[in-house]
């Protein structure tokens, strides 16, 4: 479990997403928390891969870096969100991560704190020398995140799965965005 101010960042296990997927009036029963409206379609929309799909299907156990995080909302004692990472680090020690918040708690810096949250313990793993992140090639929301969250943009990119793209990265130096976290 990762906590910040305002979330619980809980490793999901994959009965939770299947039950979520398949049967959502259940999903209170094996996660202990009620799904926010609007969670299911971060997992039923035509973005979600085939492959990951796949991989969750197989696991018996949580897996962080394969299924993720659900964001709970500390107050409200919901699932508002997920977070992730789009799989475990590579050979060279560099991670990708990706993160959503349902639109009724949107705007109110959640994203921001389960990006930075993310970022912290990937980088606090020992596995992970630097953090990725693809947002859509414009300004937008998820930029503004990560630009917090003290990623710098590194180019273009086509991604195999979601085309042009623009890369985000940033390193092991958490410091210099801890102050500007806990500011906002």
């Amino acid at each position: 479990m990762i906590e910040t101010a305002h979330l619980r960042l809980l490793p999901y296990a994959p009965v939770q997403l299947l039950t979520l997927i398949q049967h959502p009036e259940r999903f209170v029963s094996v996660s202990e928390y009620p799904a926010a409206v609007g969670l299911r379609e971060f997992f039923v929309s035509g973005e979600v891969s085939a492959t990951w799909l796949a991989n969750l299907r197989a696991l018996q156990q949580p897996d962080p870096w394969t299924l993720g995080f659900a964001v709970v909302h500390r107050d409200e004692r919901e699932v508002i969100g997920s977070a992730g990472f789009k799989g475990a680090p590579d050979a060279g020690g560099v991670v990708e991560i990706a993160y959503g918040i349902v639109p009724t708690f949107e705007g109110r810096g959640y994203a921001t704190e389960a990006a930075y949250a993310l970022v912290a313990h990937a980088l606090s793993s020992g596995l992970v020398q630097r953090v990725r992140a693809h947002t859509l090639p414009t300004k937008n929301a998820s930029t503004r995140v990560l630009t917090k969250c003290g990623f710098q943009r590194v180019g273009d990119v086509v991604d195999p799965e979601d085309g042009p793209v623009w890369r985000w990265e940033r390193g092991a130096n958490l410091s210099s965005t801890l102050g500007a976290l806990t500011n906002a």
